[in-house]
């Protein structure tokens, strides 16, 4: 069922038809007799393709061939205006429930990945240098939790623009009584929208608005992690890299070592292209006076919503395709230093040193050790004592003078699995917290998920009930 302008034109001619009828506003004969010219411009239109127009002033002449002028009734209170920010909000709502399900997807198999990988060591870099050591499960977690604040953000914006224009005529009402109770009902809204002015009007432009966004917002966590992840494509033994092969990589044309992550390349194109559709939704209704069409278009609106879903959609293939290597990882973080602040740490939450003098000692370490280009495992514990004694003469004679860490501390201080097992604080690293999270943003994308399951079932319901009522004018 494709559930387009015609679409929606048709469902408010049956809904008026309707509750019209319920209200004694038609009499039986008009309501059979525009039924009857409804019924027929739907079958024309599955014919002839033609015939599935998107606005009312075309949708009009076809009912009225195949009845007469006397159905023209049923226009009274309406205006095209009312009828197609209608069918645009129903269209947005529709879309808007399509984002969600392919980000709930993507989201779906973050938290698989973050299951599986709960063990695994990485490197996470800030300022684009490595910086601490974290498990790939609390790092993938770190990007869900930014998604499920986007799939909240839609699920609020799909209750909040769940409210039906109709009734509102151009923009002030109508004397037609016009039941708008009933026609949001039929068309599966929670309510009319109060105000006639912001119902054609602002409404429209409104609702793309804030889809936009949240598209945008999206695409830059899409962006943000591919990115961090395109970082390994310039080490010459990356931790993680797709699969090669299919769509996935390709080799270049001259170079034959090169496997250029081309499925990465085009995920980052789309989450650049669904930024730059926000930026289009909101350049074409800026500086503009109330009423004007440049926002309301379904075709430019919903290019930007369905450039989100495939964006997910080839993000999703991306995460599926990711190959990570775990020994490598923890090569890669026993390769650097990102274990240093844990020496700075130990030595003022066990040893009682201010904060700043660790940080010295520790940051002399790591001088030390790229000088003689020394690894975290390999550091000799006697040069770690003669620094040490070297930062408290300088800056804290007061403080022991003998470094206050024995060497299985100072080892252990240098584990990065060890390190991690030590974090305390809520939301950390710690597989304790990893766990909680697992199981809190599951539950999280559930609920979210069961709110958009409840919409869609209003409105399936609604047209269901709309064509069962529909039919008894046939």
């Amino acid at each position: 069922m494709i559930r387009d302008e015609f679409f929606w034109i048709s469902q408010i001619n049956k809904a008026s038809v309707v509750s019209n009828f319920e209200e004694h506003l038609l009499d039986e004969a008009t309501a059979k007799l525009a039924a009857r010219g409804i019924d027929t411009v739907e079958k024309e239109a599955e014919v002839d393709a033609s015939k599935r127009v998107k606005k009312y002033i075309t949708y009009e002449p076809m009912v009225i061939a195949a009845t007469g002028p006397e159905v023209t009734i049923l226009h009274a209170g309406r205006s095209s205006q009312d009828i197609l920010s209608t069918a645009r909000v129903a269209i947005l709502r529709e879309q808007g429930m399509a984002i969600a399900d392919a980000l709930d997807t993507v989201i779906e198999k973050l938290l698989s990945l973050a299951e599986e990988h709960r063990d695994t060591l990485v490197p996470n870099y800030t300022n684009g240098v490595a910086a601490q050591p974290n498990s790939y499960a609390h790092y993938l977690l770190g990007f869900i939790a930014p998604m499920l604040r986007d799939r909240e953000r839609l699920n609020q914006c799909l209750v909040r623009y769940n409210e039906c224009p109709m009734g509102a005529t151009v923009l002030n009402g109508t004397g037609w009584p016009l039941n708008r109770d009933t026609m949001a009902r039929l068309l599966g809204f929670d309510r009319p929208r109060l105000n006639a002015f912001d119902c054609t009007c602002e409404t429209p432009v409104d609702f793309a608005l804030e889809i936009s966004a949240i598209a945008a917002s999206i695409g830059v966590h899409v962006g943000s992690m591919i990115n961090d992840i395109m970082v390994q494509y310039a080490q010459s033994r990356p931790w993680i890299i797709l699969q090669e092969g299919g769509e996935n990589t390709y080799v270049s044309s001259a170079m034959p070592q090169k496997r250029n992550p081309g499925l990465m390349n085009n995920c980052r194109g789309d989450a650049s292209d669904v930024v730059a559709e926000m930026a289009a939704v909101y350049t074409r209704v800026h500086n503009l006076v109330p009423g004007m069409v440049d926002g309301k278009s379904v075709a430019k609106n919903t290019r930007m919503t369905q450039s989100t879903v495939s964006m997910l959609q080839r993000f999703l293939k991306v995460l599926n395709a990711l190959r990570i290597n775990p020994e490598r990882a923890l090569e890669e973080l026993n390769s650097d230093w990102t274990a240093s602040q844990e020496i700075a740490d130990r030595l003022m939450l066990d040893h009682g040193l201010p904060f700043r003098i660790g940080h010295h000692v520790a940051s002399r370490m790591v001088s030390w050790a790229r000088a003689n280009n020394v690894l975290p495992k390999d550091f000799p514990y006697e040069q770690m004592q003669r620094l040490y004694k070297e930062e408290i003469l300088e800056e804290f004679p007061e403080g022991p003078q003998e470094l206050p860490m024995c060497e299985a501390e100072f080892l252990d201080a240098l584990d990065p699995r060890k390190i991690i097992a030590n974090r305390k604080t809520k939301g950390s690293a710690a597989p304790s917290e990893v766990e909680f999270m697992l199981n809190d943003f599951r539950a999280k994308l559930q609920s979210e998920r069961n709110k958009t399951d409840g919409l869609r079932k209003q409105v399936n319901e609604a047209i269901s009930g709309l064509q069962s009522a529909f039919a008894a004018y046939l």
